[in-house]
């Protein structure tokens, strides 16, 4: 049986796959490949979840692509919308036609002999298994399970006579009109479901263990629509994404570097949007600093104004049990409840579950280090993407994807075969990938890969200096390791055998 082969495969087609496409095109345009997706539609996130309410929980002009500008008035968008540019963006720039939908991925196997992946996929609801190979891997397939989410077991579930739903499988029948909802979780999923939920049901009650902190921002910014009316279409484009970029860059920084003045801040909006007689510090003042866990948005004070009229509450406490109509908790009192919904996390995973082996040997993602926030140490020729923790995630997937472009070309201008980062391990700390406290990132870190105590192996959450790095730093650093032959890039491999050109393409 045949096997087809491509210069590079991309796997997923949510909003990194799509952008990588693009970039492969743009700048590496001899490069044949295929983006292989295991959904039968393009999206990744933004069609895999329903629920009501979905939205971005960033601005569309950082979330959106720099080559494609955001024309909606909304900077915080709705999923359906958001679903729906990334379907033009495809469309527009012919990326559709590099799709194989229904194609899950299982595994990967990489041979130094002769330079390239072995890519196996089940294929359909028959899961007939296919074969591809490819020179260089790119893994675009996000950062969470697609198969559920995470729900705790609750004692007393089984006893429980109404409906329960995890927002990442929700169901298309669910009808809560007129009905009391729960939403047990207090994160950017519950409160996006809340004011949602709360225009139809009789009443919803956001449960959560403690306070997360939430800021309102206008759904329509202002200065960037007035941008807009000033300058041409991917000028002002630009402009309100650097304006973004910059703000939000400047308030992760005081958030870290006074984060008592943040905490006040965030408080302070937080008043201003309550009735005065508000528990304001039971039930939104976090026992953590500020972005120790991601900060939650919410447009035009959605959340605040179905509390204020009465429509929504929240109910900060711990579950003691599930009952027959609805939940009791610890305090002693039970919230009645003919729908629950368990927004309570994901369940993350590196490489999309994919099995990756080099040369017979099985890679634990657990055991490697990340070199520049996007390869594994030791794994050659593979790239992942994986955004920012305190920014939108495209800005961080764009910096990786012109990364790619940029190796690529570096190895077929010096006619390099095989690329690999090779930690010196003697001489890096290793540390939690994710400096996150958020649960979901908690129950996973036993399981992701490492970052270290010096560059180019720890990942930096700041866009500007990544910008530079990744764009105009050498590709050529000394770390990565370079090979011509049918066998491993070694790092006492002569200099002449390893070394190019010192900067590769900033192209």
């Amino acid at each position: 049986m045949s096997v087809e082969h491509f210069d590079v495969l991309i796997v997923g087609a949510g909003i990194s796959g799509i952008g990588a496409g693009y970039h492969l095109q743009a700048r590496c345009p001899g490069k044949r490949y295929a983006i292989l997706e295991g959904r039968s539609d393009i999206g990744g996130t933004w069609d895999l979840f329903r629920y009501p309410g979905i939205r971005s929980d960033s601005d569309m002009f950082t979330l959106g692509y720099s080559f494609r500008p955001w024309k909606q008035a909304k900077s915080i968008a709705d999923g359906p919308s958001i679903r729906e540019y990334l379907r033009e963006t495809a469309r527009e720039h012919g990326i559709d036609q590099h799709i194989r939908f229904n194609h899950r991925v299982r595994s990967a196997s990489w041979s130094s002999e002769e330079a390239r992946w072995t890519i196996e996929a089940d294929v359909g609801a028959s899961g007939e298994r296919v074969r591809y190979t490819c020179s260089f891997l790119y893994l675009c397939s996000g950062y969470y399970s697609y198969e559920g989410g995470y729900t705790p077991r609750f004692p007393g579930l089984e006893d429980y006579q109404g409906r329960v739903v995890h927002p990442q499988k929700w169901p298309e029948d669910l009808d809560y009109r007129g009905k009391r909802v729960v939403v047990i979780g207090s994160g950017a999923t519950a409160v996006t479901l809340v004011p949602s939920m709360a225009a139809d049901a009789e009443h919803v009650t956001m449960l959560q263990r403690s306070p997360s902190y939430i800021a309102s921002l206008p759904a329509e910014d202002p200065i960037a629509n007035a941008i807009r009316k000033l300058l041409p279409e991917r000028a002002a484009h630009s402009v309100a994404r650097w304006k973004n970029v910059t703000l939000g860059t400047l308030f992760y920084q005081l958030c870290r570097r006074a984060p008592g003045l943040a905490k006040r801040m965030l408080r302070s909006g937080v008043v201003k949007e309550l009735p005065p007689e508000y528990d304001v510090d039971t039930h939104f003042q976090p026992s953590y600093q500020p972005w120790d866990q991601r900060l939650c948005l919410v447009p035009d004070a959605d959340l605040f104004r179905a509390i204020k009229a009465g429509r929504a509450s929240v109910v900060t406490d711990r579950i003691r049990t599930f009952t027959k109509n609805g939940i009791l908790l610890e305090s002693g009192k039970e919230l009645q409840a003919d729908v629950i919904v368990t927004a309570t996390g994901l369940q993350l995973q590196i490489c999309g579950g994919i099995q990756l082996s080099v040369d017979g040997e099985v890679v634990e993602p657990s055991r490697t280090l990340v070199y520049k926030g996007m390869m594994l140490g030791n794994v050659p020729n593979l790239a992942l993407c994986v955004g920012y923790t305190n920014a939108s995630w495209t800005l961080r997937a764009e910096l990786s994807s012109k990364y790619v472009c940029r190796l690529l070309n570096h190895m077929d201008r010096n006619g390099y075969r095989q690329c690999l980062p090779r930690p010196d391990e003697s001489t890096i700390e290793q540390r939690p990938l994710l400096g996150l406290t958020s649960g979901y990132v908690q129950r996973a870190l036993d399981h992701l890969p490492k970052q270290g105590s010096k560059a180019p192996w720890y990942l930096r959450q700041n866009y500007m200096l990544d910008r530079l790095s990744m764009q105009f730093g050498p590709v050529d650093d000394g770390t990565m390791m370079f090979s011509k032959a049918g066998q491993p890039p070694r790092r006492d491999a002569p200099k002449a055998a390893r070394h190019g050109h010192a900067n590769g393409s900033s192209a």
